[in-house]
């Protein structure tokens, strides 16, 4: 098959979205068994990460196209700009742009099908469903809001933040194009059921649920090589930026009310909740029990993972979570609250699943798991075992490959059924 991706953010050796667009490309391009070839269009904010890759590892099934509004290239990546108004217009310009140019790329390839990939939100309309060729959109996600008895625990101006992003999410629903991407996509793959809820509000004609996150094998082969420590203290962590919705001011509340004698929890990332959560650890009088790592680059930040028992990740609106299946990868049972993507990916095979009524409550639930995951070793044990199985069952980007080429060719059985319908239809008529 002849596919086109859109990939807005699309680099290798990166995670979160742009791993996604990269990944979703190269398992297409590299599947055993076929020949597709795969035309992915993409910023040219990612073109060195993109170029360094393919000159030592060339894709001949693979082909990039950079393109930007008016030549404006927005590195959208850097520290803080992904949550500013002008990524925002850049991103929908580019839709604009990316349908221009693949509108001329299908008369030269007469492609058979698109998809768009990145960004994974459900708000903002992909014009390439308006090409003549089955489109499907997504995974996305993004509809996924912090519950509001949790708004207290966050700073005045963090809970108007997180008002202003649930109100621009609904606005971005009343915008005609949304509408009709939708209803031209011949599936709408959805990352939790809280986007699921509103895609199917939209009249979408088919909707179902696939996470947007995964491993290739070579990260798991190396993540699977992490024995559980056996000996103690018992070490548990949480990585990630350090922003309020992150929830770690959760998780280290948690971890005061365990009251665990021998333990001691480890917080990797950098962000602008850094000093309260400092200031949160002292007045909890837990000294240098917690301990703040600041950002490790990506292998010390693994090593850091393997020396733990157990991941804990209390995010309140989390789409993806891609540090959960890497601890899973590992072995590590996962602590987080039912809620996003998390709540997709963990089981209570794999973790705790923590539900989020109330702050309160949420933080004495947390504490329990932890004193559970600290006790009982053969069932952190049992959990870092099914959460290995469940990465290679669930989370592989290569199964993730065989999937989209059986979804692909399915939709495309049935557009040329109903077409044969009805061409019968006309000759009897």
């Amino acid at each position: 098959m002849k596919i086109l991706l859109s990939a807005y953010a699309c680099e290798p050796n990166r995670g979160s979205e742009p791993g996604v667009g990269w990944n979703v490309a190269l398992a297409l391009a590299q599947y055993s068994g076929t020949h597709h070839q795969v035309y992915v269009l993409t910023t040219a904010a990612h073109r060195s990460g993109i170029e360094a890759e393919l000159a030592h590892n060339p894709q001949p099934n693979l082909t990039v196209i950079y393109l930007d509004p008016f030549d404006w290239v927005y590195d959208w990546s850097q520290e803080g700009k992904h949550y500013t108004w002008a990524v925002n217009l850049h991103y929908y310009l580019w839709q604009v742009k990316a349908y221009l140019v693949a509108r001329s790329l299908h008369k030269l390839h007469q492609f058979d099908i698109a998809q768009h990939v990145t960004y994974v939100r459900y708000y903002n309309p992909s014009f390439l469903a308006l090409l003549p060729v089955p489109f499907i959109f997504g995974p996305v996600g993004g509809a996924e809001v912090t519950p509001p008895p949790f708004l207290t625990t966050f700073k005045s101006k963090d809970q108007w933040f997180e008002r202003i992003r649930a109100l621009a999410k609904r606005m971005g629903e009343w915008d005609p194009f949304l509408w009709l991407t939708i209803r031209r996509s011949a599936l709408v793959w959805v990352t939790t059921q809280d986007t699921e809820k509103r895609i199917q509000a939209l009249a979408a004609p088919r909707v179902e649920t696939l996470s947007e996150s995964g491993l290739i094998d070579s990260e798991i082969d190396q993540l699977c090589q992490y024995c559980l420590p056996s000996e103690e203290p018992i070490q548990f962590i949480s990585m990630g930026r350090l922003l309020h919705w992150k929830g770690f001011h959760l998780g280290i509340q948690a971890f005061a009310q365990a009251n665990l004698p021998n333990a001691t929890y480890w917080i990797l990332g950098e962000g602008p909740e850094e000093g309260r959560l400092k200031q949160l650890v002292q007045s909890l009088g837990l000294g240098d029990r917690v301990q703040f790592l600041g950002k490790l680059p990506r292998a010390e930040g693994l090593q850091k993972l393997a020396q733990s028992h157990a991941l804990v990740h209390p995010s309140l609106h989390d789409s993806g979570g891609w540090v959960c299946l890497e601890a899973m990868a590992t072995g590590r049972p996962v602590i987080c609250l039912d809620l996003g993507g998390p709540g997709t990916q963990v089981t209570s095979e794999t973790g705790f699943k923590i539900p989020a009524h109330a702050p309160e409550q949420a933080i004495q639930d947390l504490a329990k798991a932890m004193v559970e995951v600290a006790t009982n070793p053969p069932l952190r044990e049992r959990m870092g075992a099914a959460g290995r199985v469940r990465i290679q069952q669930h989370y592989r980007w290569e199964n993730r490959a065989e999937l989209l080429t059986q979804t692909y060719s399915k939709i495309l059985q049935s557009q040329s059924s109903k077409v044969t319908r009805q061409n019968n239809e006309k000759v009897r008529t």
